[in-house]
């Protein structure tokens, strides 16, 4: 299960957030966590990537998840994250693919970039992270092959866990640079009824670099109509649990018939965490105190060997 996505600086390393991860695994049997946080540019055209500064959540506060999660009996993949200030999507972050005077060039983003996952692969190394995501749904930057070799050379410097990089939902096909990772990861935002044609063209991947797979980001929200378009977290559509339960009997089901798909870091449980009571309300993608968490939890179980 991915965790603390959309948390800003003072909502991580205290007794709420603590409470919600501790739900996370008790009620879905998790045992690997992606920790997940954003750092912003101000917009797909910037440069510089401040992660320092807030609203991201501080270097302690990310040390402290690790350490909890640890004690949870976690692995953990740490995942930083870009996003723009503007709200454009990092998808869009792109700039001329020769570099132009006077306007902003791929050679300085790539720098600021650098820097901050840089910084969080020491700090994944000093944890013991057992997985470092270097970068998630930057479609446009998918092309720049040699940046992100170089990158990916550089990161295996300081730390010496698994690498990967989490690739936007129909983009599995396009990163030409999976071979110098150690797992391919992927958003499985994919309709309900388009899992086997999906699962046909991510398979041919697959087999093409010979390397583990998983879904670094999959999930539905609890909202009518979501399962047809799950990645769009904007849909207007009244709560519906079961629309989102059935999204996830679906995908675990076509899922269990390919033997290549490795796992799952569900999308999302948020560190700030509202009232079971509340779960009927609430129609985002975390499935607590919803029909969807039992069907998580026993289709865990049931790859686990355990009972619930």
């Amino acid at each position: 299960m991915t965790w603390g996505f959309m948390g800003t600086r003072g909502t991580w390393a205290n007794d709420r957030a603590a409470a919600s991860m501790e739900a996370m695994v008790r009620t879905t049997g998790s045992n690997w966590t992606a920790i997940a946080f954003a750092a912003l540019q101000a917009t797909a055209f910037s440069t510089e990537i401040p992660y320092w500064q807030k609203p991201t959540v501080t270097d302690d506060e990310v040390k402290w998840a690790i350490r909890q999660a640890k004690l949870l009996g976690l692995h953990v993949c740490l995942k930083p994250i870009v996003n723009c200030a503007d709200g454009t999507w990092r998808a869009h972050i792109n700039f001329f693919d020769k570099d132009v005077p006077c306007e902003p060039k791929w050679s300085d983003w790539f720098a600021s970039y650098r820097a901050y996952i840089l910084h969080f692969a020491q700090i994944a190394e000093e944890t013991g992270c057992e997985m470092l995501c270097i970068g998630c749904e930057m479609v446009q930057t998918d092309r720049r092959e040699a940046e992100w070799r170089a990158l990916i050379a550089e990161v295996r410097k300081v730390y010496g866990g698994l690498v990967t990089y989490n690739c936007d939902k129909y983009q599995e096909d396009n990163v030409t640079w999976w071979d110098d990772l150690d797992l391919i990861s992927s958003s499985g935002y994919y309709p309900a009824s388009d899992w086997d044609r999906q699962l046909d063209r991510i398979e041919d991947v697959v087999k093409r670099y010979n390397k583990p797979f998983i879904f670094m980001e999959a999930g539905c929200p609890s909202r009518t109509g979501s399962a047809a378009i799950p990645n769009d977290w904007t849909l207007r559509g009244e709560a519906n649990q079961a629309e989102q339960a059935d999204f996830y009997r679906t995908m675990f089901e076509k899922c269990s018939r390919r033997d290549w798909v490795r796992g799952f870091m569900l999308w999302d449980w948020p560190a700030q965490l509202y009232e079971r009571g509340q779960a009927g309300e609430d129609y985002g993608y975390c499935v607590y105190g919803k029909e969807a968490e039992a069907v998580v939890a026993e289709a865990y179980a049931a790859k686990l060997g355990t009972t619930k």
